[in-house]
């Protein structure tokens, strides 16, 4: 990482302004330039690649993310300041951000529940996105690699005077593979079956298409609207033992979001903000069996059998969000930020909830107080006050302090959390068919979840080596988990209904803490040579009252691994200024990942090599084109897990794979900046320069 990342513009730690160097929470940045010289694929790869804290475990249902010892519902994914809103199962389908469009990604660990609400017990990840500059853009980026990888980024950028328009269309296709055809006979009665049609990654495609028009009316100030579709589908295969054979349906996701705002700056550093947001997310069955499908149900209004070509919706889900912001800038070495906001849930599963639908609301208003009393010391405290439709008035405290010592930074942060369950964690039900019928239960008697986060972290930053050091511990009472049940707790007509050989309900633990240390270490070694990596280690554990014994259970949080760490090691080279070459080799390491039931996930370790080949001639740049190319070859020394189908896995890697992408941009009309010193960018679309 340049040195002069240090002087780039971050915000979701406050929610205001600072260089990275002086942002009073700790906040780790993954830039432009580590975007490109990674290569990656997807968010899961971007972030599992270049960030020691996450773990990932993909499937047809999304992303099973974890952080720092947490999954999706503990950690905040912002679009832009946004909300992300893809929920499927409890997973969040990170398949609707194009990685091609990220500018940087802002990681703020810990709780946030002050600033941001509900969903930041664990930390926020912010996705800021690229704008295009004045002028005409027109962008083609395509990609391909083996079992017919296939991802493909076309945008178009128009400014007409005070008004600009911006299209983006990403498309994305695999044909999936399959580690093993071995079936886990332990979850099926004993049966060995090693030539199962299951795969690993299922076959799947999607498409989206966006648009962004936003008008200035004068200077400081910006109007905007926004919208989105997207489509994607899971191919299920039909043969021996394959699911299809079972259930006889692919799974569709159609998703849906509109926005609009306003944002002012004023003079004096004082702004003001109001946006309102709504999605949808749409789940359904696409059922492809000839022979037709019965689904039970009590809802008379519903079909009893569904064929080739029925769509069953089993969810849709819908967000309305309102925000009202300002920051404004105090006597006295004071910037206070106060807002409002509101969230509306609303939630149709005619074949998976008794009521016909399910809603929840929550509203809350903050203020922040960041001060400087002293050029070396920043006190910065919140406090929210929530109202929730179920649970009433929550109140949320937050402080933290940053003690600057030179080149030596010294942070310390407490807060709380506060999260109310979901709709579905109430209310949904499914069933899956795999090693005989596993049911899950929502459960209306969940309580909120609170929780106390403490952090210290010490960075210290020369001319070309940073490292930094954070100590965490964060302690989550009533925390919501799917634990193991007896059947017989099980409401009788659904066991009569299913006959469940597994029952998994959505149940409050008493409580459950999580502590680590998280290292990172980068050194520009020369003007292009650079090193670098980290290491997490974590202590993840919970406790449930056991009805059975009438004791107090310990159990370990499902997905969390002792040892995580990633390594990177990259050279930049400009010939004659006309051909600029890069190098990068990453590698990512994880230890045993523990679950409670259906065995853990295996140890590994993966490398990859991305080369990275820009053309910078004179005569381009003064025509605005960009022409760049990437190789590269991912998991090197072809780690497979085999782990037969119904267990857990360490990794879903299909071992070693190729891939290649070009990226071809024409933006005419705007000055060519040095963009390595800056980080807010009037020309986001340029090349970094050295």
């Amino acid at each position: 990482m340049p040195v002069d990342t240090l002087q780039e513009v971050v915000i979701t730690g406050t929610g205001t302004e600072h260089r990275l160097k002086d942002v009073p929470v700790h906040t780790e940045v993954i830039t432009r330039r580590d975007l490109e010289q990674y290569g990656g694929r997807s968010l899961e790869d971007i972030l599992g690649g270049l960030s020691a804290s996450f773990a990932f475990s993909e499937d047809d249902m999304g992303s099973q993310m974890q952080m720092n010892g947490f999954g999706n519902a503990y950690i905040l994914i912002l679009v832009d300041g946004k909300r992300l809103h893809g929920d499927n199962g409890g997973q969040n389908d990170l398949a609707l951000i194009d990685p091609a469009r990220i500018e940087r990604i802002e990681i703020v660990r810990g709780a946030s529940s002050a600033l941001y609400g509900s969903d930041a017990i664990a930390g926020v990840i912010n996705i800021i996105t690229r704008k295009p500059a004045e002028g005409f853009l027109v962008e083609n980026e395509t990609r391909g690699g083996s079992y017919k990888d296939l991802r493909q980024h076309n945008a178009v950028g128009l400014t007409f005077g005070r008004v600009q328009s911006f299209t983006n269309f990403h498309f994305r296709h695999s044909d999936g593979w399959q580690n093993t055809g071995e079936e886990d006979p332990t979850q099926l009665g004993g049966r060995i079956i090693t030539d199962s049609q299951n795969k690993t990654v299922n076959k799947n495609q999607l498409w989206q298409i966006s648009e962004r028009l936003s008008w200035r009316p004068v200077d400081g100030m910006e109007v905007y609207a926004d919208g989105m579709l997207y489509h994607k589908r899971i191919y299920r295969p039909n043969g021996k033992y394959a699911m299809a054979d079972v259930h006889g349906y692919d799974l569709s996701y159609d998703d849906a979001s509109a926005s609009a705002g306003w944002s002012w700056a004023l003079e004096k550093g004082h702004r003001l903000s109001a946006d309102v947001t709504w999605n949808r997310h749409g789940y359904y069955y696409d059922y492809t069996s000839e022979n037709g499908w019965l689904v039970e149900t009590d809802n008379p209004s519903l079909p009893l059998i569904y064929f080739a070509g029925d769509r069953a919706l089993q969810a849709d889900q819908r967000r309305t969000l309102a925000q009202l912001k300002g920051i404004f800038e105090l006597p006295h070495s004071n910037r206070l930020s106060v807002g409002y906001d509101f969230r509306y849930d609303w939630l149709k599963a005619p074949l998976r909830i008794d009521s016909d639908r399910a809603t929840d609301w929550t509203q809350g208003v903050y203020a922040q107080d960041e001060w400087n009393p002293l050029k070396w010391l920043n006190v910065t405290g919140g406090l929210r006050l929530d109202h929730n439709q179920q649970f009433g008035l929550h109140l949320t405290p937050k402080l933290s302090a940053m003690v600057s010592l030179g080149d030596f930074k010294l942070r310390a942060s407490w807060s709380q959390g506060f999260k109310s369950p979901t709709p579905k964690e109430q209310h949904y039900r499914y069933v899956r068919e795999m090693g005989g019928t596993r049911l899950f239960l929502g459960n209306t008697a969940l309580k909120p979840q609170t929780s106390n986060y403490f952090s210290l972290n010490g960075e210290y930053t020369m001319s070309k080596v940073s490292v930094s050091v954070m100590g965490y511990y964060n302690k989550v009472w009533d925390m919501i988990n799917l634990v193991t049940i007896p059947a017989r707790q099980a409401p009788a007509k659904l066991i009569l209904q299913y006959d469940p050989a597994f029952v998994r309900q959505y149940r409050n633990l008493e409580d459950a803490y999580t502590y680590g240390v998280d290292v990172t270490l980068k050194w520009n070694i020369t003007r292009e040579i650079a090193i670098g990596g980290g290491y997490s280690y974590l202590e993840a554990q919970g406790r449930i009252y056991d009805e059975e014994t009438e004791q107090l259970r310990e159990l370990t949080i499902d997905g969390t691994a002792h040892h995580k760490g990633n390594f990177f090691a990259t050279w930049r080279h400009l010939f004659k200024n006309v051909y600029r070459l890069g190098i990068g080799l990453y590698g990512r390491a994880s230890s045993t990942r523990y679950y409670e039931n259906f065995g853990n996930g295996q140890a590994y370790h993966l490398w990859r090599l991305n080369t990275t080949h820009d053309f910078e001639g004179h005569k381009l740049r003064r025509r605005g084109l960009t022409l760049r190319a990437e190789l590269g070859v991912d998991n090197i020394f072809n780690y497979v897990d085999r782990t037969p189908h119904l267990r857990h896995l360490g990794t879903t890697t299909p071992g070693t794979t190729i891939y290649a992408a070009v990226v071809i941009r024409f933006n005419k009309g705007t000055k060519i900046k040095d963009n390595s010193k800056h980080s807010t960018l009037k020309n986001n679309y340029n090349n970094e320069d050295d």
